[in-house]
């Protein structure tokens, strides 16, 4: 099989990948699976801590329906945004994230291929995380739980 060659007969590459392009995608999806196996990792703590008897399985309810929720969100609005509809506003997703939905958002951002970009957005959602985390931890102290099982009682 004929080697292709320039006008002088030189060889040339047909089809060459720098190796830091190949770094840079290896990178990027390690990355993102990172984040689904964060999210997992909380949703198996919050689970483990229902199981413990630490926090009320309402807690472990409220973040599977948020992360549900906020990943659909999410979804609408990636196709919003291929049909040039209306869009939901980012501060809606914040709060979706703030109550509970982080760990859906963080799957839809992979999965989907949706905010994961935006520096401004990233800030914000991972504000969320941390206060929603905070929040998660403070439950699991005696004042947290003692607040948490009076709130329950009420609503009930």
């Amino acid at each position: 099989m004929p080697h292709a060659g320039d006008k002088q007969g030189r060889p040339y590459a047909i089809n060459a990948t720098l190796a830091s392009d190949i770094l840079s995608k290896n990178i990027k999806r390690r990355n993102g699976s990172s984040s689904i196996i964060g999210a997992a990792f909380f949703m198996v703590i919050v689970g483990v801590s229902v199981l413990a008897g630490k926090i009320s399985p309402l807690i472990f309810a409220l973040y599977l329906v948020a992360s549900l929720l906020t990943f659909l969100m999410y979804a609408v609005d990636k196709s919003a945004a291929q049909k040039g509809a209306w869009r939901t506003k980012e501060s809606t997703l914040h709060l979706l994230s703030l109550v509970g939905g982080w760990p859906g958002a963080l799957v839809a951002q992979e999965k989907l291929r949706h905010k994961s970009k935006k520096q401004s957005f990233r800030f914000v959602f991972w504000c969320t995380v941390l206060l929603n985390c905070s929040a998660f931890v403070w439950l699991l102290t005696l004042d947290g739980t003692a607040i948490l099982q009076l709130l329950i009682a009420s609503v009930l």
